[in-house]
Formats: structure tokens, sequence, C-alpha cells
């Protein structure tokens, strides 16, 4: 097999939103009350939602920027690459990369819709329904065959949750995306039987639950001295925590087929930690009594048949793919994202897996995330179209420029100005003048 073969699903990607998404989909006070896209006085764009600022954060979309530049200040749309916020822009850097196949969450409502828990008591749930279908029925209906969509639920109203589940099921779309920690969101925990219908509705549906890094379990830092870099370091491995909550999910042992994504969890820390279950769970389960929830099998067993991991770059976990499992491997891209190795992933993932043999190639790069997404691209485009080659040709064909483009990003040095590395501290300063001005 060569590079050039391959093809590419990305289980993990963003949308930066247009400022149009509720204008096809919501009439009268729902849609006078729906988030809108605002400019301030400098020229940045931000969400205004029932009273409150929700700003862009530059690290969110700084693809195709000078590394140098990435940064966290809010952004223009006139500083970013159009395929951050436009589809059909997003396909043709999509081919530049080879990516055949892209799954986007969301960015102003929150990775897990936690924007529309604030208009529960109003049109929350209309403008939540609303931001499901522009996602469906615009953003991903642009390319048929190109995105697997990926919704939000109101978590709220568990009546509601479930026929949103079906709805969403009905509209072809087999993915939801929800906070790993729900308490942080003011709900019950996921040991709570309130919670029993969603497992349910998610089971009869084969729709997957995508629990993204960052949303209820944030990487820890040590103080506001460390430098951005280590806490950058632990993001991936922050979703081990919410992955050994859900691991002790009851509902696994009820549910068989019910399926969890770790996005943007990567993989390699992932053979220690079902390691580290299955030895807490002989050690302790005569007094913890985790049998009762967990039944015969080890927790390795039980994480290998409900949970599929996904990275960006993790070399290490490709050399032991035997110990995390072959049908629990997904990749991804990141897009637009600080993280993102855009337009070189083919490259770099060749790299880390060239030494696997095609089937796991094939179940890793692509068979994997088409299974637990239900999603079928080759109905609407031949195979041969969508390998990495075909896709990169097609680029070229169509001229995409890949260029590195400076766009205000961080402020350059003044002469003789000696770089201070940027701490934790700065960051939790921003998030908090941000939250400052949203209260």
């Amino acid at each position: 097999m060569k590079m050039e073969e391959m093809i590419l699903v990305s289980v993990d990607d963003h949308i930066t939103e247009p400022g149009n998404v509720f204008d096809a989909h919501l009439k009268g006070e729902a849609y006078e009350t729906a988030p809108k896209l605002r400019t301030s006085p400098t020229g940045t764009h931000y969400w205004e939602y029932l009273g409150k600022e929700i700003p862009s954060v530059g690290l969110n979309a700084v693809v195709g920027r000078p590394p140098e530049e990435y940064g966290m200040e809010p952004t223009s749309f006139e500083q970013l690459r159009a395929g951050c916020f436009d589809p059909n822009e997003r396909v043709k850097d999509m081919n530049v990369n080879g990516i055949a196949v892209s799954m986007n969450f969301p960015s102003f409502p929150g990775l897990d819709g936690g924007l529309f828990l604030m208009g529960q008591k109003g049109h929350g749930m209309q403008h939540l329904q609303a931001y499901n279908d522009w996602h469906i029925d615009e953003w991903c209906a642009s390319n048929p065959g190109r995105f697997i969509p990926c919704c939000l639920l109101p978590l709220w109203d568990m009546d509601a949750t479930v026929a949103e589940v079906k709805r969403l099921a009905d509209k072809g779309c087999h993915s939801i995306s929800m906070n790993d920690n729900p308490g942080a969101r003011g709900l019950p925990s996921i040991h709570k039987e309130y919670w029993e219908p969603l497992w349910k509705a998610v089971s009869d549906n084969g729709t997957t639950i995508c629990l993204h890094i960052g949303a209820g379990h944030p990487a820890p830092h040590a103080s506001s001295d460390s430098p951005i870099e280590a806490w950058i370091t632990t993001m991936p491995m922050s979703i081990s925590i919410g992955a050994s909550d859900w691991l002790n999910l009851a509902a696994l042992h009820k549910y068989p087929d019910m399926r969890i994504a770790l996005s943007e969890g990567s993989i390699g820390w992932v053979p220690y930690f079902t390691e580290r279950a299955d030895f807490a769970h002989q050690q302790h389960k005569a007094w913890t009594h985790s049998n009762n929830y967990m039944g015969d099998l080890k927790p390795s067993d039980l994480f290998k048949r409900h949970f599929l991991n996904c990275f960006i770059d993790d070399k290490f976990g490709l050399h032991n793919v035997e110990w995390i499992g072959e049908d629990n491997i997904a990749y991804e891209c990141d897009y637009p994202h600080s993280d993102t190795l855009w337009p070189k992933s083919p490259e770099i993932l060749w790299d880390s897996l060239k030494h696997l043999n095609q089937t796991q190639i094939d179940k890793i790069t692509h068979q994997n995330a088409l299974r637990d997404f239900k999603f079928d691209p080759f109905t609407s485009i031949p195979k041969d179209q969508l390998t990495v080659g075909a896709l990169r040709a097609k680029a070229k064909a169509e001229g995409v420029d890949v260029s590195f483009k400076s766009s205000g990003g961080a402020a350059p040095l003044a002469a003789g100005e000696e770089p201070r590395p940027i701490t934790s501290g700065d960051i939790i300063n921003m998030f908090t003048k941000h939250a400052q001005r949203a209260a």
C-alpha cells in the first residue's frame, strides 16, 4: 500500500460558524432571541446570546497563519482562512490535505451545546434544533459524501432529548456530542437514572456518543506560572478522567452495542489505562462491588467493546495497536485548530502507520469511523475519487493555495525585545476577562 492510496476520514474537525446559522430555520420571537454574530468596535467578531457575549478564540481557527502568529486573541472573519466557515472552501482544504470525509464539532455553542442551556426556559430547544438543522441541511448537505453530521441534544429535557436522537437519526445523523461530565453543566452525573432513556435511545438508533476533550474535564495545570506548553501537552490525556468514569457506567453492560468516541483524546495512553483498570478491578472488586455493574467482563474487554479512540498524531499508539484494538482507533485532523497538521496530514500519518498491514490501515484511516457513525460516502462519490492521491490531484487542478498568510495575529516584538513564554496564568486571565464581559 502507498500513502496516496489511503482514504482518510477525520472524525474531529471544527466549524467557525458563519452569521447565517439561524436565518433559514427560525421565525418570529424564536429568531429574534437566537444567537447573533456581532462586530466589536475593534472589528473582531463575537456571538451574543440572551445578553451575553461569546468571544471567538484565536487558537480555534489559526490554520493557514504563520505559527508565530498563533495566539488567543479574538479574531474577525477577515483574519480566517475561508475553509473555517465556508463548507465549499472547507472541501477544497480537505482535498489539498487528502481528507475524504470530515466530522465537525461546533464552536460558539460549546462542544456539548452548553450555550443553549441558557435558553432552556425560553426558546433554547428551538435554537438547538435550528442549529442541528443548519448543520445537517446546509453545512453537511452542501457537499454530499464529504461531511459526517454531528449534532447536539437538549440534555436538560430528557423527553426532548430522546425525541431529538430519533429525529436526527431519521435525518441521517448518528453521532451526538455531549459533555463527559454533565455535572459541570449542572446536570445529574452519568450514573443517575436520569440518563437511562438516552442510553436506550442511542442504542436503539445506532447513534455514537462523542466525548470531546476539554468539555467536562479540562486539562489541569500545575500553577499559573506553568508554561502553556505544559498545559497543551496533557490536553489529550485529560480525557482519561472521563473515560474511567464512563468505563464504570452500568449501562455498558445493559447495552452491549452502545458506542462512545473519545474525540481528540489520542491513543498512546490507552494500553496502560486499560492495564491499570484491570488491576484496579481485580485488586479491589471484593469491596467496591464493581461486579454488580461490570458483569464478568474485564474493564479492558469492556473498553474495547464500547470505545472508539481518536488521534491526530500518535506514533507510539500506532506501534501498540494490539493493546488498543485495531477496530477501536480512528484518525482525526483537527482542522482548523492549532494542533492540525494541515496540509501535510497524510505524510505525517503515513510515517506513523506504514508498518501496519493494509487491513489495519484501512480500519484506522476510515472503516472504523464509517462503521461507528453509520456513514457511507461511496454512495455519493466513487471510492477511487476519495483517495489521498485523487483528492490532491483535484486540489492541484483547482489551484488551492496553501501558503501561510499573515492575518494580524500576535503583536510583533519591538526591536531588541525578548520573547516571554506564555503561561497558564496568561490564559486564565484571558478567559476570566471574557467571562466578566459575558456576565
